[in-house]
């Protein structure tokens, strides 16, 4: 039996006779990446070439990486279980467009020190390099990252362009995606979120409504191209189809992509090239 299915049977079975242990353990389960990602080989020359920094959020040590001249800077934001060198695809071609990226591990992730992270954690860190390198003449996010960074614009963090792939948009998926993964039961997947709510985001408010990325979009203002493929298991498709129906096609141009799944359209090559595309346009639109 595979490990995550032996934790469901488990979890399940507890839970008929007291909430609060297997609740415990979904929830660690939840906040903690289960493995850090490591550094590919065909990432190994980009990330090498970056000249990393640090920042400390919340105690947390943060590895931050920075390529360029620091001018036109662009923001690289990974998503869960992920690391900022997943975007080495970007990096030659972003310095060709004059651009310069700027990327991080979040806490818990890659070289960074913890063992989770939050929403608030990322936008604190978004915000934070915002006045360290900004503004960002452009932001590019994958998954959980995209729902980060439209809550840093929306609040105020400015980007001249955006671009989600494979974005999360509303924020209550999180624990719908990780209770239909685990086969977690009704009572476990009501507990789950009651943490979240209590423990890892206290004294946020509704966090369901505040950090849905389609509530308020007259508060980003920016392009926005979404890229999405329909194959994706583990953030659906309709994520994307919800920011496209929240800033309308005249803000949101979306591209369907088929049979490349929630991390391989990230570094693939005609992804790439649609992203450095739109990206390009910013500087021709200045310029008109």
């Amino acid at each position: 039996m595979a490990a995550t299915a032996l934790v469901r049977t488990a979890l399940n079975a507890t839970s008929r006779i007291a909430v609060a242990p297997p609740g415990r353990v979904a929830f660690e389960l939840f906040r903690h990446p289960i493995r850090r990602s490591r550094v590919r080989p065909a990432e190994q020359e980009a990330h090498g070439r970056a000249v990393t920094g640090e920042l400390v959020v919340n105690g947390k040590r943060v590895r931050v990486y920075r390529w360029g001249d620091g001018r036109r800077p662009v923001l690289l934001v990974h998503g869960w279980r992920s690391r900022a060198s997943r975007f080495a695809p970007y990096v030659q071609g972003l310095l060709d467009l004059g651009m310069s990226p700027v990327a991080f591990d979040a806490p818990g992730h890659g070289d960074s020190g913890g063992r989770a992270t939050t929403i608030l954690e990322y936008r604190e860190l978004i915000g934070r390099l915002a006045e360290r390198h900004g503004p960002f003449e452009a932001a590019v996010a994958h998954s959980f990252g995209a729902c980060c960074t439209l809550l840093a614009m929306a609040e105020g963090v400015p980007v001249g362009r955006f671009v989600s792939i494979a974005g999360l948009a509303e924020f209550g998926y999180l624990v719908e995606g990780f209770a239909a993964i685990m086969g977690l039961n009704e009572r476990l997947e009501r507990d789950l979120a009651r943490r979240i709510e209590r423990v890892l985001l206290p004294g946020a408010g509704d966090v369901w409504r505040r950090f849905d990325a389609t509530r308020h979009p007259e508060l980003v203002d920016a392009p926005i191209l979404a890229v999405h493929d329909e194959d994706d298991d583990v953030v659906p498709y309709r994520q994307s189809r919800l920011l496209l129906a929240a800033y309308g096609e005249e803000r949101l141009r979306l591209i369907t992509t088929r049979g490349l799944g929630h991390r391989r359209v990230l570094s693939e090559p005609t992804v790439v090239d649609n992203v450095l595309a739109f990206l390009a346009e910013s500087r021709s639109a200045a310029a008109a």
